[in-house]
Order: structure tokens, then C-alpha cells, then sequence
């Protein structure tokens, strides 16, 4: 699938999930950084639509900001999402990972408000609580919006799926290489480089049986996704998504 069209759907999947999470009861307020941490995991297809809607003077400060902060310890995951849910249907145990907010704040907040906020990725769109965080020291999602949450990142993943998935930090950083750009670009990646993953397409959706029905809605939506010319067909190249759920 051409880049820019997967860059296309990616802007409608932000819309569709903006248009869910707007009808939520959230606590969250603007200056409300608590859950801002430098934990946050992307795909290159969020990386490289961020990097093209800032400007050049934007990305380099943004680049500086995370050079600076690039031997800080961070999360780095050990599997995708997509391959977690092909171990839960095979019954394998997922791995043990470590993610702790207290290794630090995004490196990008400035006196805690996001200077990239309209245009920030998926893993900072849906990380929302229904009480102050600030107060209970932990975000309250409601079980819906997680598995909301979790039906959007398995398709964000699906559209790169010939993509990587890392830390924010690797990821930018990996998208600034001239060489690594222009190979994603071109579809061409091979091995990721330590500390990045391979995506995997979506075979699996994560859906309890409980809000199947609740869901439907929005996976229609989904499925609807494609060129602004052809918006009501389903398209072949990424925007359908299986049947099967757990």
C-alpha cells in the first residue's frame, strides 16, 4: 500500500477514535501531564506523519529534545500488540515486560503542556482517565475504551504492518537516519535495528464477548476507511479487519 495512502487512513482512524472518545466522561484537562511519560510506544507510520506535519525548525528541535533524552531508560516492548493477540489465541503466555512512569517524563512536554498535542500519536490519544490523575496517581480507564483502544492500535499496526513499532524515542530517532527514512519510504525495511519490532498484519481482534456489541459501531467505521475518492468502499490494500475475536 502507498505511503501516503496509509497515511490517509491513519488521519481517519485519529478522526473516528476523536469522535468516540469526545462522548466519554474523562477527567482530562489541558496541563494535565501525569500520565505523559517517556514510556510512550509508536509505529513508524505515526512517526513519519508527525514528521511531516512539523516544520523543519519544529522536527529539529523535536529531534534535539530526544537526542538529548536518548540515554534516559524507557520502555521498550518485546512483542507487538498484533503478535500478543496471536499468542493469546494459540494459549501462550505473553512475556514479562517492565514499564515503569517513574523512569521519567515525555521528554516533550514543556511546563507540562505538549507542544505536539494536535498532532500527537495514538498511544497519547487514548491514554485517558475517568478521575484526575494528578489526585489518584493512576489513570481510570473505563474496560470499553480499552478494548477501543486496543481495536485501534491493532489496525494502526495492520496499515504498517511492514513497518516497526518501538519506543517514541527509538522510533523518531530511527526516522531521522537519512538511510532508514528513505528505506521505510520505499517500502523497503528489513530486520529492525535493537530496540525496534517488526509489525505484524491483524489476524486477531481483542474483543471480549461483553462489548462486541458495543464495538460494531466503530468497527464499521473502521472498515469504511479509505481514499477520500472512494470513501464508502472498502479498501482491499488495509481496511478490512477479520471476524475473529477472543
Amino acid at each position: 500500500m502507498d505511503l501516503d495512502l496509509r497515511l490517509e487512513l491513519l488521519d481517519q482512524l485519529y478522526t473516528i477514535y476523536g469522535d468516540f472518545i469526545r462522548r466519554q466522561p474523562l477527567a482530562c484537562t489541558k496541563g494535565c501531564s501525569q500520565c505523559c511519560t517517556c514510556n510512550l510506544t509508536v509505529t513508524t507510520l505515526e512517526g513519519e506523519y508527525l514528521r511531516r506535519k512539523l516544520s523543519p525548525e519544529q522536527h529539529d528541535e523535536l529531534v534535539q529534545r530526544l537526542i538529548s533524552a536518548a540515554d534516559r531508560r524507557r520502555y521498550r516492548p518485546t512483542v507487538t500488540l498484533n503478535r500478543l493477540a496471536d499468542m493469546c489465541v494459540r494459549g501462550e503466555d505473553p512475556p514479562e515486560e517492565e514499564n515503569d512512569p517513574d523512569w521519567g517524563a515525555c521528554p516533550v512536554l514543556k511546563d507540562d503542556i505538549c507542544p505536539l498535542y494536535n498532532l500527537r500519536p495514538f498511544g497519547c490519544r487514548c491514554m485517558v482517565s475517568r478521575r484526575d490523575c494528578r489526585q489518584t496517581g493512576y489513570a481510570e480507564i473505563d474496560p470499553l475504551v480499552l478494548t477501543v483502544n486496543d481495536l485501534f492500535l491493532q489496525h494502526i499496526e495492520h496499515i504498517d504492518a511492514k513497518g516497526y513499532s518501538g519506543n517514541f524515542t527509538d522510533v523518531l530517532l530511527f526516522l531521522d537516519q537519512r538511510q532508514a527514512l528513505a528505506s521505510y519510504q520505499q517500502g523497503q525495511l528489513g530486520t529492525p535495528p535493537q530496540g525496534l519490532l517488526a509489525n505484524q498484519p491483524l489476524f486477531s481482534l481483542m474483543i471480549p464477548p461483553e462489548h462486541r456489541e458495543a464495538v460494531a459501531p466503530i468497527l464499521k467505521a473502521i472498515r469504511a476507511i479509505g481514499p477520500a475518492d472512494k470513501r464508502h468502499s472498502k479498501s482491499s490494500s488495509g481496511s478490512k479487519s477479520p471476524e475473529r475475536t477472543r
